[in-house]
Parts: C-alpha cells; sequence; structure tokens
C-alpha cells in the first residue's frame, strides 16, 4: 500500500492546482491513501494573512478543512482522503496554534521548523561571515527546535528534518553529530514520526530530507518514518515512493507509518 502525506495546494500562494488535482494525480500515482497538509494561517498577527505567498489565510482555515471533508467523501472507495495540515513550529506562538488546530478533526499535523535563531532555514545569506563554531551553533541550535517541537505534543510528523541543507548544501558537512543523535532520541522518546520527504531533490542540495546518514540513525534509535512528496505540483506526488521505500529497506527498516484520525498505522515496506 502507498501513501503520500505531504501535499499542498493554491491556498498558501505557492504551489500551483487544486485539492482535487492531488488527489486525481495520487489515483493515477496507484496510492492509496493521499493526505492534503496545506500551511497554516499565521497565527501571531492580527493580519488576515500576514505572508501571502507562504500560508493561508485565517479566514480561508475553514473552507480549507471543509473542502477536504467534502472531497473526502465524494472519493470513500476510490481513495482514502485525509485531512492533514503543515504548522510551523513558533515556540511562542505554540500553545496558540496548538488551541487554534485543536478545533479541526485532523486525522495528522505535520510539524516544520522554518524558522530558526530569526532567518528562514532556506536562506542562505545567514552563512555568510560564519566561522567553523558559528556554524556548529547553528546547526545544534535548529536542531534543538526540532526536538522541541516533538516534546510539544503538537505533531504526528515532523517535516523535512534537515531542510535548513536546501538551499545551503554545505549544511550536512557541518559536524553536529551529537545534536542529531540528542534530537532523535527525543523524537524516539515522544513517539512521533519523521518523513522522507523527496521534495529536497529539486532544491540546490538535490538529495531527499533527510539524508541517508540521518535515516541509519533515526532506524537506530527507533524512529517511526512516514513519506511526504511536499509536492507543490499535482505531478509531483508520490515522488520517488518506490525508491525512498527500496533505501529505507536496505538501511533496515520493515515498516513505515501514516496517521488517521491522530492513530498510528503501519504498513509494510
Amino acid at each position: 500500500m502507498k501513501f503520500d502525506l505531504h501535499t499542498h495546494h493554491y491556498r498558501c500562494g505557492h504551489a500551483d492546482g487544486d485539492i482535487r488535482d492531488y488527489i486525481e494525480a495520487a489515483i493515477a500515482a496507484d496510492i492509496q491513501v493521499i493526505g492534503i497538509s496545506d500551511h497554516t494561517p499565521f497565527f501571531g498577527s492580527d493580519k488576515e494573512q500576514a505572508f501571502p505567498q507562504t500560508a493561508m489565510g485565517k479566514s480561508e482555515l475553514q473552507h480549507y478543512v471543509q473542502e477536504v471533508l467534502d472531497l473526502k467523501k465524494e472519493y470513500e472507495g476510490k481513495i482514502d482522503v485525509l485531512l492533514g495540515i503543515e504548522s510551523d513550529y513558533f515556540p511562542d506562538y505554540a500553545k496558540l496554534y496548538q488551541d487554534i488546530l485543536s478545533q479541526y478533526p485532523f486525522d495528522y499535523i505535520i510539524g516544520s521548523v522554518h524558522y530558526s535563531s530569526g532567518y528562514s532555514i532556506f536562506d542562505r545569506s545567514r552563512w555568510k561571515g560564519m566561522n567553523s563554531a558559528d556554524q556548529i551553533a547553528t546547526k545544534e541550535e535548529y536542531f534543538r527546535m526540532i526536538a522541541e517541537s516533538a516534546r510539544s505534543g503538537m505533531f504526528q510528523i515532523l517535516g523535512h528534518i534537515d531542510a535548513m541543507k536546501s538551499n545551503y548544501p554545505d549544511f550536512t558537512q557541518i559536524e553536529a553529530p551529537q545534536a542529531i543523535d540528542r534530537t532523535l532520541q527525543v523524537i524516539a522518546e515522544c513517539g512521533v514520526a519523521i518523513e522522507v520527504n523527496t521534495s529536497g531533490k529539486i532544491k540546490v542540495c538535490g538529495l531527499w530530507h533527510p539524508v541517508d546518514e540521518i535515516l541509519e540513525r533515526a532506524h537506530h534509535f527507533g524512529v517511526d518514518i512516514s513519506f511526504g512528496s511536499d509536492s507543490h505540483i499535482p505531478q509531483r506526488v508520490g515522488d520517488d515512493i518506490d525508491k525512498v521505500a527500496q533505501k529505507l529497506r536496505e538501511i533496515g527498516f520493515t515498516e513505515w507509518v501514516y496517521y488517521k484520525q491522530k492513530q498510528r498505522h503501519a504498513v509494510a515496506l
């Protein structure tokens, strides 16, 4: 059985297509479970849509939820449509996000760290002029935030946990193995999954998230693995899923997981 839990659509302002397009693409790709997981609104501002090219407006959230639920009914028997959402982890607003998202019947919530130390993780300019010690500290802080997001209890899945390498491939070479191991241990203890996210292949780094070395350490610590294409165009739904499954088997994983009504479902690889 194949599933893809990480997809976006036009509401976030930087993806193409509507929800139906992604469901139809999943059916065409012989995927049995498709999760819709667009970006939450930014709740830390009084504005309706503080970042129109990044996240949906606040008033759109209820329409998003209802549309997914309607399509879930429409496609019953053809494909299992799950209501998910991708939420940033902002420590200062975590309680606010948790309170708002708890009002909706999400099957799962993906928690992603997109900002660390005041910068977007995709901002290459943050690395200019950094010495080795500063680079290590930056990587350690990023993974510390990911561990904190796991402890928050807000999420079933953590998104693209080494995405800081997306536009800065040298990130992978920064030596911070203890920070990565500590984070993976916390994730395992909290019973949260990490996704293999194949969107990294179309970024500067050209690699899935996370790199194989992190997946190997995740296996060592007993971390659950899920899958998400992070597709922003329908054509990428399920992208590389068979290759990912093969890689996970090579590492030693025997199953991966998806969530429905916040409950863990294991699928043999």
